[in-house]
């Protein structure tokens, strides 16, 4: 199967070429997109460029005024960040680890994903780094707890350690400082594993709850909406009685959270669905309301229905539209909120990280982005911070931006790279 698998993602590749004559020349971002209609694909946009890496002195490129350098490298798949209180960097190593293809397309996909290492064996760990001497770099490193399941978002809340299993949210206890967790752990909410895999984990800023994205199990619903039951949703879990619910749902793959200080509204960036063109539908970032219901499977952008899924009007006419377009399939998923005087020249707003497409006939994502805010909403076009991730001729990928974080000094920004295998960190020049 494995050869079936390659000629698939060949023929996908061919067909991306040639798809790539009627691509729409401008992205669907902002809050008034411009989104094209849709052309569900009989077989699957298929593109991915090669895993790359970096050599020595090649760094991605800064926007003017900043700089880059690598705060910690050799690492297995770093993909998600969380900085403790006293300054040491938690990094989650982990990557899909497939299901048993049940298609065609699934073999090809999974071959597809494979050349950029994006699926294989996960190192299942969370490592610290410390930076002691204050200059940028790392120069401590540990395991600070190993043997999980596709560990993704970590939270510290009440003097206790959270963590996003693949398969459910896992609570150790912690003692401040500590280079290291002790025992096994306990499991206080359990959830499907496979598909969209990663669970990232923000802690309310009343420290009572934590919330936890969990996206869908495949594209729009393919093995049916009992298999999705409890997915495609962002869950909340009350520290203090342990219970946990959906607080937002239609949400295919809800990955990078954070909160917006000025009106307290948790935000979101989403992965939308496949198989409808290049820029059809776009990711998005999005408030998250409480009890909101945001179209996956039965529609996207609001109220535009997906006819290839069996429709429910009544979830359909209920739809929140988001509020900020991303570009088609540009993988959106770190997000952080980053307060004004972070970076020289850039504001307050949210960072994403893009990781990148692999559904459109020309590549997009592949960079770290910001989109300003102003009164608690999107206040103008996002902004790169950094680029450089993709060759000019779209084969090689010399990193894919994931997880992002305020720097412990508070004056730079953290960014995982999973193809990189490193942390790279921002600040003014």
């Amino acid at each position: 199967m494995d050869l079936i698998a390659r000629a698939t993602a060949l023929l996908g590749g061919t067909i991306a070429a040639m798809r790539r004559r009627a691509s729409p020349k401008e992205q669907a971002v902002g809050t008034t997109p411009a989104i094209p209609q849709a052309r569900a694909q009989g077989i699957m946009t298929l593109k991915m460029p090669a895993a790359k890496g970096w050599v020595a002195g090649h760094l991605p490129t800064c926007a003017p005024g900043l700089k880059v350098n690598a705060f910690a490298t050799g690492l297995d798949h770093p993909r998600w960040i969380e900085v403790l209180p006293n300054g040491d960097v938690l990094v989650a190593e982990s990557k899909e680890e497939p299901a048993p293809p049940r298609t065609l397309m699934d073999h090809a996909a999974q071959a597809t994903m494979r050349r950029v290492k994006a699926v294989g064996d996960s190192a299942n760990r969370v490592t610290l780094f410390r930076d002691g001497d204050g200059d940028g770099v790392a120069e401590f490193r540990t395991t600070f707890v190993a043997n999980q399941r596709q560990p993704f978002g970590m939270a510290l809340a009440g003097g206790r350690f959270y963590l996003g299993n693949t398969d459910g949210i896992k609570v150790f206890d912690y003692t401040a400082g500590a280079t290291a967790l002790q025992g096994a752990g306990e499991t206080l909410v359990s959830f499907k594993p496979h598909g969209h895999w990663t669970r990232s984990l923000i802690v309310s800023p009343d420290g009572s709850r934590i919330m936890a994205g969990v996206g869908s199990l495949s594209n729009i619903g393919d093995h049916g909406m009992e298999a999705e039951e409890g997915r495609a949703a962002i869950w909340e879990l009350d520290i203090a009685t342990g219970k946990a619910r959906i607080f937002a749902s239609g949400l295919r793959n809800p990955v990078g959270m954070a909160w917006e200080p000025v009106k307290g509204q948790l935000w979101t960036v989403v992965n939308e669905r496949d198989g409808l063109g290049d820029e059809t539908p776009p990711d998005y970032l999005t408030s998250v309301q409480e009890g909101g219901f945001y179209g996956w499977p039965y529609c996207y952008w609001g109220k535009t229905v997906d006819d290839r899924v069996p429709q429910d009007t009544a979830l359909v006419a209920r739809a929140i539209q988001p509020d900020y377009a991303l570009g088609g399939h540009t993988a959106s998923l770190g997000l952080c909120w980053m307060p004004e005087g972070t970076l020289p020249g850039f504001g307050s707003g949210m960072v994403i990280g893009q990781h990148g497409s692999w559904n459109r006939s020309i590549l997009s994502g592949y960079k770290l982005i910001f989109v300003p805010f102003a009164n608690g909403a999107p206040s103008g076009p996002p902004r790169d911070i950094l680029t450089g991730f993709l060759s000019a001729d779209e084969k090689l990928a010399y990193g894919r931006p994931v997880g992002v974080a305020i720097g412990p000094d508070r004056k730079s920004l953290l960014m995982a790279d999973d193809v990189g295998d490193v942390i790279w960190r921002v600040t003014g020049a």
